[in-house]
């Protein structure tokens, strides 16, 4: 949606953003707030004290101001210094996490009003769903940002519309309707919705689809030319407020400068040699099931950079089987955090194996990386359709449905090494089925690049949001 308007007269802006807590919901929205800082906005986010701090450098500029609040730790039931998703001890602990987002409200609200200039337009993440009062109290629009696909939405507003997935067994597959190809899912592979978790809070899910339909409008993290028919389908379905700027990594130049070891690691290698493998920030893979993803690297026989979670028990398992040692030149076991975009930028990168997060996903494809897809939960098992089926720059490793966090997968569930080895062989490929992904992969990361510049339909709809905003925010000052 487009709203043309004379710069001369566009009233100033000031937006807040306010993302959920956890490392894969903040990067992003920084990253948005860089992109519109560059248009000449006023931004400010809002993070708890522990999240500002690993934060403060990414984020800070003229004209981006971090604001903190204390996180409620002690009063939802959380051990203190938990004020993250990933830093949480238990997922069992999810429903405490959220409470804590709950309590949130009044002291953000408070800050608000001690805000000068005021807020013009308040971005925040739909889980936040209290925002969407705030908003009315302000008087100002309440655009919500998802953190999904459009694909991703209407696969499950079709699902949600027909409730297909209820005629069927759980391990069946069944078509979603309307789509054009035939995309088939078992109800294990789909998201909560429709797969609840045991920390799933009854109800919730629903209230997330009311309040975002109450809201101003999307901001989507996507480009148009890697989802045209199903982002025009969507703009149907929520009445053109949509505005899809991605991939937001793009929009950051510090995010390809790092002197991370790993870095130099992979400065020795061939180009397109390198396997990296990296099952994002939430996952936390059982000993047995990081068995299977570590030997299935080895006997991949190619090099692989493997990022793993710190985990007593799979550090004695890395300790007694010896792997470290055997894998020594050819494999990288990368402890804690990693500069995933500098790395998956690298020359040497061919392959990367991911658990289909759409952050990560994006990431890969903004890269130009072809992708070994391992879904575990939420919408994942969609994303992989994307890039699998529908793009065809990727091959999966055989995941058969979700494992919901904070539960320990099945046995027969479990994704095993023969699986992943032989995932790894065809995307490192070198024959005419490999080569023509790469290309495929190669081209929609260039598509990606020239999205987000100057022209791009990205950059177009970054024009387009901070315009309709100033229109909003003009109208409401002349009543």
């Amino acid at each position: 949606m487009s709203i043309a308007m004379d710069c001369d007269e566009s009233p100033p802006l000031h937006i807040v953003l306010l993302p959920l807590m956890a490392q894969g919901h903040i990067i992003p929205m920084i990253d948005m707030a860089k992109l519109l800082a560059k248009r000449g906005v006023q931004l400010s986010i809002i993070l708890t004290h522990l999240t500002a701090s690993r934060f403060d450098r990414a984020a800070a500029s003229n004209t981006i101001r971090l604001l903190t609040v204390r996180f409620p730790c002690e009063e939802a039931g959380l051990p203190p210094g938990c004020e993250s998703a990933e830093l949480l001890p238990s997922f069992s602990l999810l429903p405490n996490f959220m409470n804590a987002i709950n309590l949130l409200q009044k002291p953000i609200e408070a800050l608000l009003h001690r805000l000068s200039p005021p807020p013009t337009s308040l971005i925040c993440d739909k889980h936040i769903i209290w925002t969407l009062h705030t908003s009315t109290t302000f008087k100002i629009p309440r655009l919500v940002f998802d953190g999904m696909s459009c694909f991703t939405q209407v696969v499950t507003h079709h699902i949600y519309a027909s409730k297909i997935h209820q005629t069927l067994p759980p391990a069946h597959f069944f078509t979603v309707p309307n789509l054009p190809g035939s995309i088939q899912f078992t109800q294990s592979q789909l998201p909560g919705l429709f797969n609840p978790g045991p920390t799933d809070v009854k109800g919730y899910r629903e209230l997330l689809k009311e309040t975002e339909a109450l809201s101003y409008g999307l901001v989507v993290n996507t480009f148009q030319e890697l989802e045209n028919g199903y982002v025009d389908e969507f703009l149907k379905l929520q009445r053109g407020k949509i505005w899809c700027i991605g991939p937001l990594s793009l929009g950051d130049d510090t995010n390809t400068r790092s002197d991370h070891d790993c870095l130099k690691w992979l400065d020795d290698k061939k180009t397109g040699t390198v396997v990296y493998a990296c099952l994002g920030s939430l996952s936390r893979l059982s000993r047995a099931q990081f068995t299977e993803l570590a030997l299935g690297l080895e006997e991949s026989g190619r090099d692989f950079l493997l990022v793993v979670k710190v985990d007593a028990e799979i550090e004695r398992w890395i300790s007694g089987d010896g792997i470290e040692a055997r894998v020594k030149g050819r494999g990288f076991l990368l402890r804690g955090w990693a500069p995933q975009v500098a790395i998956l930028r690298h020359p040497a990168v061919g392959a990367f194996l991911t658990h289909c997060g759409w952050n990560s996903t994006l990431e890969g494809i903004s890269a130009g990386v072809p992708m070994v897809t391992w879904p575990l939960f939420a919408e994942q098992f969609l994303n992989e359709k994307l890039v699998v089926q529908v793009h065809e720059t990727g091959v999966g490793v055989g995941a058969r449905g979700v494992v919901h966090l904070g539960v320990e997968e099945r046995g027969e569930d479990r994704v095993g090494r023969d699986g992943i080895r032989e995932a790894v062989a065809r995307v490192m490929d070198e024959g005419e089925e490999g080569c023509e992904r790469r290309k495929r992969a190669r081209e929609l990361g260039q598509i990606a690049r020239s999205s987000v510049k100057e022209g791009g339909s990205s950059y177009q709809n970054i024009t387009h949001l901070i315009q309709d905003i100033q229109l909003l925010y003009k109208l409401d000052k002349s009543k």
